[in-house]
């Protein structure tokens, strides 16, 4: 039986890492974002925000990463793989950040394709700012927008997980996979 490639994604502080705790505490299969191991990495560097000094190198580490997330997706025995982002935020954080990208960004939005995409909307009530989420609010309403341009242009049917608990939307999103 093939797993069921499940992407959550959404823009910064909209709860998908929360939600992912929520269904990894459940026992499903939950691949965490890479994002902050990869800026992390980059401070222990000396590189304080990489994807603001070097986005295409900070956009290719998260490129290799999403891309190993999807293969060990392919060969989970898990009924359902929930990720935390995908390959296309990559493309879409780019178009946010105004900056050209190689082809090879495209072709893995082409080549890596998840059964489902829920979409997370910008939360005010939630939203929070930290050392390695530097996006302000306003930022994050036009990352949410290239987000949604990013996944339909690959042509992806966009679930939008409503605002409530942490448990709630869980439960939505099973919910909504188990029913298609």
């Amino acid at each position: 039986m093939k797993a069921k490639k499940i992407v959550i994604t959404g823009g910064p502080s909209t709860g998908k890492s929360a939600i992912i705790d929520e269904l990894t505490k459940r026992g499903y299969t939950c691949y965490e974002e890479i994002s902050r191991q990869v800026t992390l990495e980059a401070r222990e560097k000396g590189i304080e925000q990489m994807f603001l000094t070097e986005p295409l190198l900070f956009s290719e580490l998260l490129l290799k990463g999403r891309e190993q997330q999807y293969v060990d997706a392919v060969n989970s025995t898990s009924e359902f793989v929930f990720l935390d982002r995908g390959v296309p935020d990559v493309v879409a954080y780019m178009d946010y950040a105004k900056e050209d990208y190689p082809e090879k960004f495209t072709k893995s939005c082409i080549d890596n394709t998840y059964d489902y995409v829920f979409i997370l909307a910008p939360w005010q009530e939630i939203y929070k700012s930290d050392a390695v989420r530097y996006e302000s609010f306003e930022q994050a309403k036009i990352i949410h927008q290239n987000l949604l341009k990013s996944y339909e242009k690959y042509d992806y049917n966009l679930q939008d997980v409503p605002f409530g608990s942490i448990e709630t939307r869980a439960q939505h999103i099973l919910d909504v996979v188990k029913a298609l």
